[in-house]
């Protein structure tokens, strides 16, 4: 039954917890990416860090505080061997390559990795905040977005249509449907989320893929 009931957002941030490796330094976007260190495999562990100036931040779970908000101004907390520092050292950890992985949400993205995730033309938005530098600094980027909009529109185009965030940054796509790849080439559909049919992808997905000759289907616990 709690399969059976398990959201959306909930299975995409499982997926992408797999990819976590012991010790990576991980920089998670506001909303969905949160959800990922609630579902860490056994025996990984790794180090959370807010461009807002601190790493260590303890899992959504875990006990927060009040006085203590991540970059998105959620409560937090921090774990005892955390840090804290201001905004020129945050941002040259990101700028300089030392984060090893980013969990972004997305508006859209497309089959050559651009990334659209910050603005809806006409809407207020605070800004794109680290998103930027993000994309472009981190080892390895991976949008977690639902496969398509609230009014059933897909989101995995052949070309962002929105504002981008960054240009060929996209190494991983995940979504309650599919885990795609980002090449030289293309999207590479590598996986199916349990449950799923090809055939639903592929009308769910505008954006042109090929399929992985070793193509899974996603076994979550």
């Amino acid at each position: 039954m709690s399969e059976i009931m398990k959201s959306a957002k909930e299975t995409i941030a499982e997926r992408v917890a797999k990819e976590m490796r012991n010790g990576d330094l991980v920089n998670l976007g506001i909303g969905l990416p949160t959800l990922v260190p609630n579902y860490l495999p056994d025996g990984v562990d790794v180090i959370l860090q807010s461009e807002n100036g601190f790493v260590g931040l303890g899992p959504v779970k875990d006990e927060v505080s009040k006085d203590l908000v991540n970059a998105g101004g959620q409560p937090t907390g921090i774990r005892p061997s955390g840090a804290f520092f201001d905004s020129l050292l945050s941002f040259s950890l990101i700028r300089g390559g030392h984060v090893d992985v980013t969990v972004l949400g997305g508006l859209e993205v497309d089959q050559n990795g651009n990334l659209a995730n910050w603005i809806i033309p006409g809407k207020m938005v605070p800004g794109m905040g680290g998103a930027m530098d993000l994309v472009t600094g981190a080892k390895k980027v991976i949008v977690a977005m639902e496969h398509c909009s609230k009014k059933g529109a897909p989101k995995i185009l052949k070309e962002c249509k929105l504002p981008l965030t960054g240009k060929g940054v996209v190494d991983l796509i995940v979504t309650e449907l599919a885990i795609f790849r980002v090449t030289i080439d293309g999207l590479v559909l590598e996986e199916l989320q349990e449950g799923v049919e090809l055939e639903t992808v592929m009308e769910k997905t505008e954006a042109s893929f090929t399929i992985d000759s070793n193509l899974k289907t996603e076994q979550l616990n």
